[in-house]
Formats: C-alpha cells, sequence, structure tokens
C-alpha cells in the first residue's frame, strides 16, 4: 500500500510537469521525452541489481508498453484539457474497468466490498463529468461544465490503463518489476518519435526542466505502481491509487490556480469514500 500512495504522489507530480508543457509542447514530445528519461533510469537501475533487461514473456512485456504508451496519450491530453483535480478524478474510472478485466482474465476474485467501492467511485466519476452539461469547446474559467473532448480522453485513457495494469499483475508472476517498467519506455519511444518527427518543437529551458520532470515522476511512479500491483490483487491495488486525487487537487491550487467547485469536491469526496471501501 506504501508504494501505492508513493506512485500515486509521483503520478500527481507528473502530471503538474504535463499540465506546465503541454499547451506549446506536443504530446508525442512530451511522451519521447518521458520515454528516454525512464529508458536510461530503467537500464542503470536493472545493470545495478545485475539484471537481464528483456524477460522471458516478450511478448506480453511489448503488448503492456503499447497499452500503457496509447493510455499515456490519452491520459495526456486529458490533463491539458480539464482542470488538474477533474482530469485525475475521471481517470479514476479505471479501477470499475481493472476488477472487470482482472476478473476475465485473470480469474481474480473481487470481494463485494471492492465492488461497492468501484460502485460509490463511479457516481463520484459522473459527479465531476457533470452528466447534461458537457459542451464541445475549451474550459473557460469558472465554467460549469466539463468539455466534452477531455471527458472522453480521459475515459479512454482509464480504459487503456486498465488493460495495461492487468497485463502488469500477470506479469509478476513472472518478470521482475524493474523489467516490466524497463518495457515501457523501450516500446513507447519508436512508437512516439515518428509522430514528434512530424512536429517537432524545441522546448525552452523552464520547458525542458517540465519534461525531465514528466521522465523522472513517471519512473517513480510505474516503479511504486508495479511493485504495489505485483503484491496485491489488481482491483484492491489500483483502488488504493485514489488517493492521487487528493494530490492534484492540491497541486492544481497551488501552481494554476485552479479552485476546487462544488461538484469536482462532491465527486472527490465519494471518491474518498471508495478509497476507504476499498482497505
Amino acid at each position: 500500500m506504501l508504494w501505492l500512495v508513493l506512485s500515486a504522489l509521483s503520478f500527481s507530480l507528473m502530471a503538474v510537469c504535463v499540465k506546465g508543457v503541454g499547451q506549446r509542447i506536443p504530446l508525442a514530445e512530451v511522451v519521447l521525452a518521458r520515454g528516454v528519461v525512464s529508458l536510461s533510469l530503467s537500464w542503470g537501475l536493472l545493470r545495478r541489481a545485475g539484471l537481464s533487461p528483456w524477460g522471458t514473456r516478450r511478448g506480453l512485456l511489448a503488448l503492456r508498453g503499447v497499452l500503457g504508451t496509447v493510455a499515456l496519450i490519452f491520459v495526456y491530453a486529458a490533463v491539458t484539457w480539464l482542470p488538474l483535480a477533474a482530469a485525475t478524478v475521471m481517470h479514476y474510472i479505471y479501477p470499475i474497468f481493472t476488477a472487470l478485466f482482472a476478473w476475465w482474465l485473470l480469474g481474480e476474485r473481487v470481494p463485494p466490498k471492492l465492488g461497492l467501492a468501484a460502485l460509490v467511485g463511479w457516481l463520484g466519476v459522473l459527479v465531476v463529468a457533470r452528466p447534461g452539461l458537457l459542451t464541445a469547446g475549451p474550459l473557460a474559467p469558472g465554467a460549469a461544465a466539463l468539455p466534452l473532448v477531455g471527458v472522453l480522453m480521459a475515459i479512454t485513457g482509464a480504459l487503456l490503463t486498465s488493460l495495461a495494469y492487468v497485463s502488469v499483475r500477470s506479469l509478476g508472476r513472472s518478470e521482475h518489476p524493474l523489467v516490466i517498467v524497463f518495457w515501457f519506455p523501450l516500446v513507447a519511444i519508436p512508437m512516439s518519435l515518428p509522430w514528434m518527427l512530424h512536429h517537432p518543437v524545441l522546448p525552452t529551458p523552464p520547458e525542458l526542466l517540465g519534461l525531465l520532470g514528466v521522465g523522472l515522476f513517471t519512473q517513480l511512479g510505474q516503479i511504486g505502481l508495479t511493485q504495489g500491483l505485483t503484491r496485491l490483487p489488481a482491483a484492491q491495488a489500483t483502488a488504493i491509487g485514489y488517493v492521487q486525487v487528493a494530490f492534484a487537487a492540491l497541486w492544481g491550487r497551488l501552481f494554476f490556480g485552479e479552485a476546487l467547485d462544488g461538484w469536482t469536491a462532491a465527486g472527490a469526496a465519494l471518491i474518498l469514500a471508495a478509497t476507504l471501501l476499498s482497505r
């Protein structure tokens, strides 16, 4: 559980960096920078541990990398479209998908208490999304509704994230966590490089620091997440990650002046209740 809380903190700081650079730097460039930093760190950690980076179930390792990379693109896009807290809350629909896929693909049993936690969490996501109040344009300051495109990106990212996390749970039976983490950027770099070369943007020094932060905090988050997912059932592990919502609300207020409106606060309260129920 401690690994997963530390992972949530790291991912929330990653989101701060993504939102900071994402207004000007293309998403492909952000994903590529994250991959380069993460691959370098992973390689160093593997060498220090004396482990082979290639693993044994390479097909599933590659599939996890593909799912994670595409999920990352949608999650990053949602962060740039939505307020940080709202984007994070919307992303946390993924434990519901994770529980279903873990039962279907891995044969894991989902306790009734976790089912209730998932339902409460889903209700929280709906409250933040404001069904019936969605618009199609960018979110204006103080607007009462979330943009539809941002909501759809967040939900798509959550669905793909759940599949990636279930694959991590399966890989944990045979692969070292550092190997699983290494394969993510190993796949992400060749996937994002052609897209980045189509429209490269030279980052300013502050943006370069932000890109480095994306890679560093993602690496720390991935290590914590992988350690947690290989020690707990997938549904329980991902439900604990709801604590990231609280971090996102704090950073959104401190760094971007995003006030927590009533809808997001109510949704966050439901998400917190879901976290407590999942313990």
